[in-house]
């Protein structure tokens, strides 16, 4: 029989972190332990659903009570029921998790490849963050845009092209929807000549025929993010997908369907050529580590969105090593889940 248990905790951030939807300075997660009474062992997961992002940020006491719902039917059937709880991604993320870390041996020994992120700020703040992740050694970096004025992000992007071509580092763009149709259209051709990766969600998500015309017509390829989220209907996704024909993807279990939502994703977007790599959602320790499992399982050769997790006053052991832009899986030193657990019980509620 299994049991479960959640702890919800409180997450502090060594400095603010800019995002399109505001500032956090703490981040509420729940954490959820599972253990079998036959065998002994103890999985822990995450679930970290974002304000004003998730489909499934609920008020605080609603959540628990859902995830407390979810945990109850799981552990009496011993297997999630994925349709009832489609619409709760990072609970089925963290859930997920917690049943693979107790039942399954993981994947070890094995380097992913990740993007250097530039959070948002002031101009002289996101130029010395650049210099920082270009002195780090990574070759791939990702600016968020359209908080400040677009001449001075253009500036930015021409600050490491004047330093790095296109062949030594790669340029990834976050709009996070900022920009209308026809603003999109407009900076897509003044960014196209700086040699420009992709960019994510030029426009905001909903606006199906809109994007398909930009990816369309783009000479920047275009990446959706908040597009998925909600998108839970394996036909449905096929008929995003096919609809809109983007050249990339970006999964974030926590938002997109847990990993078993986002391996749907991955399988409709293989069939069509449509590229993809994995990000996290500034969970801790515990879910930036089963994020990285489950993408270096999948042994991708794009680099990946998995460097937040030294953004916290406090964390869990990790069995990560990061190293610019390796992220390492290693095969020994590994914490124990016991050790883990107890590690959060410490955390702040």
């Amino acid at each position: 029989m299994l049991q479960f248990q959640i702890l919800p905790r409180t997450l502090r951030f060594r400095q603010p972190a800019g995002t399109s939807r505001g500032v956090y300075t703490t981040r509420k997660v729940w954490f959820v332990a599972v253990s079998d009474d036959e065998t002994g062992r103890l999985g822990v997961g995450e679930c970290a659903p974002l304000p004003d992002l998730s489909i499934d940020a609920l008020p605080d006491e609603n959540y628990s009570q859902k995830l407390l719902e979810l945990c109850k039917l799981t552990a009496e059937s011993g297997t999630i029921n994925r349709e009832a709880f489609a619409d709760f991604p990072s609970m089925l993320m963290g859930v997920e998790t917690a049943l693979e870390s107790l039942n399954a041996s993981p994947v070890l020994g094995r380097t992913l490849k990740i993007n250097g992120l530039v959070w948002m700020g002031t101009f002289a703040e996101m130029q010395r963050r650049v210099d920082e992740k270009l002195a780090a050694g990574f070759g791939c970096i990702k600016l968020k845009i359209g908080a400040l004025d677009f001449d001075r992000e253009l500036e930015l992007v021409r600050y490491i092209r004047r330093r790095h071509s296109a062949d030594e580092v790669e340029i990834r763009l976050d709009a996070n929807g900022a920009f209308t149709p026809d603003e999109a259209r407009e900076k897509l051709q003044i960014l196209a000549p700086l040699g420009i990766h992709s960019i994510e969600q030029p426009i905001r998500q909903g606006r199906w025929h809109e994007m398909a015309d930009l990816c369309a017509a783009s000479p920047i390829a275009i990446a959706l993010d908040e597009e998925l989220i909600g998108v839970n209907d394996f036909s449905r996704k096929r008929d995003l997908l096919q609809t809109i024909r983007p050249q990339f993807i970006i999964l974030k279990p926590s938002l997109h369907g847990g990993f078993s939502g986002c391996d749907e994703w991955i399988e409709l977007a293989e069939k069509q050529g449509v590229g993809w790599w994995a990000t996290s959602a500034l969970e801790s320790n515990v879910g930036l580590e089963a994020i990285a499992r489950w993408v270096a399982a999948k042994r991708p050769t794009m680099p990946q969105g998995l460097g937040t997790g030294q953004l916290f006053c406090q964390n869990t052991p990790s069995a990560l090593a990061l190293d610019g832009e390796n992220l390492t899986l290693p095969t020994n030193n590994l914490p124990q889940t016991d050790e883990i657990w107890n590690a959060i019980k410490t955390l702040p509620q």
